[in-house]
C-alpha cells in the first residue's frame, strides 16, 4: 500500500504537542515532510526551549507516523527556532535581546525574586540563552540569590558594562555596585535612570529571554519601566492571602493598562506540608490565584508550596533548580518555565526587522 503525504498529514492532525495543547499540522510545527515509498521524514520545529521534552515529542510524532499503514522507517528531527515576539507600541526592541519576560508583584515578600531566578535558570536548563536584570533598585537581591555577591561588572569600553554569569545565565544588577548596607535613598526620576542604564548599557549577548526582577508595586518607577522597556509579556507572582492579592490585581491592571500581555500568575505559598507529620495546612488561604485568574482570564502557571528548602537554597546562591534540580519544586519550576515559553511563543512574531529602513533624500 503506497504511503500518500496526506495521510501522514492526518496522523500529525491527530496528534498533540504535550506543551501548547495544538497538533504539529494546523500549527505548522510539522515542516519539511517527505514520502519516499515507505519511508517518511520530517522536521518538528518547536517555537519554547524544550532540551527535557526533545524525546518525548520525537517519540510521539514517530510513533504516530508509523501506524500509517505502509509506512516501514520514520525519521524525526525535532528542533527549536526562538525568535522575537512584538512588545507595546512604540517601543523598539532592545538590541542583542528577543524576548523580555516581566516578573511582577503587587507588593513585597511574596517571593517575586525567587521566581524570578528559577524561571531563568528553568529556561536555561531547556537550551535557551538566558540573562536575568535585577529591577529592584531599592531592594537588589539576584546578586547573593546566584552566588555573585561581591563580585563587579567590568566595562571593555568605558561605555557599557558586561554582564557576569551564573549557572549560565547572564546577571546585571545594582547590587554588584552598591554596598549591601547602603540604601538607596533615590527619588523615582533618579531609579528610573539607573534601571534605563542596567538595561541598556549592559552588553546583553544574544538572548532568548531576559528575565526582569521588577520593583514591588505600582509606582512611577513601575509604570516608567512598562512604558520604556520593550516587554514581551509579564508574570505576575502572588500569594494566596487576600491582602497579597489586592496588590496583584493592580499590578495586573497596570500592565494592561500599558498594552503588555499577562502571560500568567504564579502562585506561591500555596500549602504547607510539616516536615514531621505530613499535615497539610494552606496558611496563607486557598485558591486565591486560581480565582484570580478566573476573574481576569488568564492562566494559572504554577502553584509552589511553601517550603523550607527553596528559601535555604536562594538564600545559599543556589536556586532550586540548581542546587535541587531533582526536587518536586525544581520540576514545579520547570513546569512553569515551559508554560512561559509556549506564551511567548504564541505571540505575533516581532516583524520590524523585516521591513527595510525608508530614506528621503533632496537630489
Amino acid at each position: 500500500m503506497a504511503v500518500t503525504l496526506e495521510a501522514v498529514q492526518a496522523a500529525l492532525a491527530g496528534i498533540t504537542d504535550p506543551n501548547t495543547g495544538k497538533d504539529y499540522l494546523s500549527s505548522k510545527s510539522a515542516r519539511n515532510i517527505k514520502v519516499d515509498g515507505g519511508k517518511v521524514s520530517l522536521d518538528v520545529e518547536l517555537g519554547y526551549p524544550a532540551n527535557s521534552q526533545l524525546e518525548i515529542v520525537r517519540a510521539q510524532v514517530s510513533e504516530a507516523v508509523k501506524a500509517v499503514p505502509g509506512v516501514e522507517q520514520v525519521a524525526v528531527q525535532v528542533q527549536v527556532k526562538i525568535v522575537a515576539h512584538t512588545v507595546q507600541r512604540g517601543v523598539k526592541l532592545l538590541p542583542g535581546v528577543k524576548n523580555i519576560i516581566a516578573v511582577a508583584s503587587g507588593k513585597g515578600g511574596v517571593g517575586k525574586s525567587t521566581t524570578a531566578a528559577n524561571l531563568a535558570l528553568a529556561l536555561a536548563a531547556e537550551g535557551a540563552k538566558v540573562g536575568i536584570l535585577d529591577a529592584d533598585i531599592y531592594g537588589p537581591s539576584q546578586h547573593q540569590m546566584l552566588g555573585l555577591l561581591g563580585q563587579q561588572p567590568v566595562s571593555l569600553d568605558n561605555k557599557s558594562m558586561e554582564p557576569l554569569e551564573a549557572y549560565g545565565v547572564q546577571v546585571m544588577s545594582i547590587g554588584f555596585m552598591v554596598d549591601a548596607d547602603t540604601p538607596m535613598v533615590w527619588r523615582g526620576p533618579m531609579v528610573v535612570q539607573a534601571l534605563d542604564q542596567l538595561l541598556t548599557e549592559t552588553n546583553w549577548k544574544d538572548l532568548d529571554y531576559l528575565v526582569v526582577d521588577m520593583p514591588p508595586g505600582t509606582g512611577d518607577v513601575q509604570l516608567s519601566m512598562s512604558q520604556k522597556v520593550p516587554v514581551t509579556g509579564a508574570v505576575i507572582v502572588t500569594t494566596p492571602q487576600d491582602i497579597a492579592l489586592i496588590d496583584a490585581r493592580k499590578g495586573l491592571k497596570m500592565f494592561e493598562k500599558v498594552g503588555i500581555p499577562i502571560l500568567g500568575i504564579v502562585e506561591n505559598m500555596s500549602i504547607h506540608i510539616c516536615s514531621n507529620c505530613g499535615h497539610v495546612e494552606h496558611i496563607f488561604g486557598q485558591g486565591g490565584a486560581e480565582q484570580m485568574c478566573k476573574d481576569y482570564g488568564s492562566d494559572l502557571l504554577g502553584s509552589l508550596p511553601l517550603n523550607l528548602q527553596i528559601r535555604e537554597l536562594a538564600d545559599s546562591g543556589k536556586p532550586t533548580v540548581v542546587g535541587a534540580p531533582e526536587s518536586q519544586a525544581a520540576d514545579i519550576y520547570k513546569a512553569i518555565a515551559r508554560r512561559v515559553a509556549v506564551k511567548v511563543a504564541e505571540r505575533a512574531k516581532d516583524m520590524s526587522s523585516k521591513f527595510p529602513n525608508i530614506v528621503i533624500q533632496n537630489t
